[in-house]
């Protein structure tokens, strides 16, 4: 499955579906292997995952298909890494409907089933294995950083942080959750168009569908701690209240980037043939802290930044 997070001060979180056993004890603070299986053991429809009576998210099936990923020479606001375009092919995955919010991500740095950073006795780290995770550790300052919470997407999470959450939700659920792969993401991001967003451009605005610099400083649809919407500057809104495109997924335009699984590498598409089928490309993470790719734009972006093949690399925080 594939989930969606927020990047330095901007992005939103994702996680393809695929399901795993795990072992049973809920006290294990030592989450499996973060190995996901090719082999889909859920029904190919949506469906909602609790990580309480109170928190919930909804993940949304997207069927497989053929795209061709990257953006043509003419279209405006292209970045030089947006090609050459390559046919891809995807398999079938699940991702959620909207950005991770403040509730779900708050759910996993609250687990009091983990230690807290830097806490850990001495006699279990002398077992704990190098994927062990811990809670993560509290910022110095408040991490909403005067936008909303209730109903807000999280923002200012690590590459690092979004893969850690999303190990933990694969220990806490026994599914097999993830981040997007860059194929992935712009072709959920699409959902079938061509031209430069994941709607009819003739028949739609992009305000319609996005939260981005031309319309994001307002109040509305915002949580009652929003400095920021109070003072009407821009802001990160709650999720879900814009149009959602053809595959029922919310704000891959705006509101917040969304980390990739994948390294940036703006000569990456230049590795595969435009003329023949690639299947699921993906940069791998390695051990190497940064680049990596977020996607989607933001509140605070020009609407050419949030086009579907639009991408951005993490600096050092990243």
């Amino acid at each position: 499955m594939t989930r969606r997070t927020t990047l330095p001060g901007l992005v939103a979180l994702c996680a393809t579906a695929v399901v795993f056993a795990a072992p049973d004890d809920p006290k294990q603070v030592i989450p499996p292997a973060p190995v996901v299986p090719t082999k889909l053991d859920l029904p190919a429809k949506n469906f909602t995952q609790e990580l309480s009576p109170e928190v919930k998210f909804e993940m949304v099936y997207v069927p497989g298909g053929e795209y061709l990923m990257g953006s043509p020479d003419g279209e405006p606001g292209r970045g030089a890494d947006e090609g050459p375009q390559h046919k891809v092919q995807v398999k079938p995955f699940w991702l959620a409907r909207c950005e991770v919010t403040w509730d779900e991500y708050y759910t996993f740095w609250r687990d009091e089933g983990l230690f807290v950073t830097d806490e850990v006795p001495d006699d279990v780290a002398k077992t704990l294995k190098a994927d062990a995770i811990t809670r993560p550790t509290n910022t110095f300052e408040n991490e909403l950083n005067d936008h909303g919470r209730d109903g807000h997407p999280v923002i200012g999470p690590s590459h690092h942080a979004a893969m850690m959450y999303c190990h933990w939700l694969r220990f806490k659920t026994k599914r097999g959750y993830r981040l997007p792969t860059e194929a992935e993401w712009e072709y959920a991001c699409r959902a079938g168009q061509t031209g430069p967003y994941g709607f009819d451009e003739k028949a739609e605005k992009l305000g319609d569908y996005a939260w981005f610099l031309d319309n994001s400083a307002t109040s509305e649809h915002t949580d009652a701690n929003s400095k920021r919407g109070q003072e009407k500057e821009p802001t990160t809104h709650k999720v879900g209240t814009k149009k959602p495109n053809k595959f029922g997924l919310h704000d891959m335009h705006g509101n917040v980037w969304e980390w990739c699984l994948d390294h940036y590498d703006a000569k990456f598409y230049e590795k595969f043939p435009a003329d023949k089928l690639t299947l699921g490309p993906v940069n791998k993470p390695t051990a190497t802290k940064w680049s990596h790719v977020v996607r989607g734009g933001s509140w605070a972006d020009k609407p050419e930044q949030l086009r579907s093949a639009a991408r951005r690399a993490s600096d050092i925080r990243g």
